[in-house]
């Protein structure tokens, strides 16, 4: 998507609504110096444009002891683009999977994985990843600390 279109105003509505979603028309209006009907407007005109997808809720996982996540390194066999696109149709229709990237490196994809503890961890490998055609190898890491989470992309100002 060309971002060409965006001016530095557009830029600070994303800034901040990255960083709480909550935020009202007039809120953004306050903080941005702006009337909270150009706020109403600009962010419309930015859902309209794609750039804005949803709004989540982050929760506090240490809250929950039943959420194990895991950062899981697939190797394929078959590399043709026409296998990398079925795997990733495929693994991204399970629960259990919350983001997936084609990546480069000795691994084809990164998997962010989260069970409710190491039995489900297992069904997943066994009952489901396991059985996709094309899986070479699999390698996990488990989160034991999360000391940092930002899901807020940098974004570039306007000059």
């Amino acid at each position: 998507m060309n971002t060409s279109i965006l001016d530095q105003t557009d830029l600070e509505i994303l800034r901040l609504l990255q960083k709480d979603a909550r935020l009202t028309n007039k809120e953004l209006a306050l903080k941005l110096h702006k009337g909270s009907s150009t706020m109403f407007e600009r962010v419309s005109r930015l859902k309209d444009l794609g750039y804005i997808t949803g709004s989540v809720t982050l929760i506090d996982r240490n809250k929950f002891d039943e959420l194990w996540i895991s950062f899981t390194q697939v190797q394929l066999n078959d590399h043709s683009g026409e296998a990398l696109i079925a795997f990733q149709n495929e693994v991204i229709r399970f629960s259990e999977v919350l983001e997936c990237y084609h990546t480069t490196g000795a691994f084809d994809f990164l998997l962010k994985i989260v069970v409710s503890d190491m039995a489900g961890y297992n069904r997943l490998i066994v009952e489901k990843l396991a059985k996709l055609k094309n899986v070479g190898s699999l390698q996990s890491c488990f989160v034991v600390n999360e000391a940092k989470r930002e899901l807020a992309y940098p974004l570039k100002d306007r000059t």
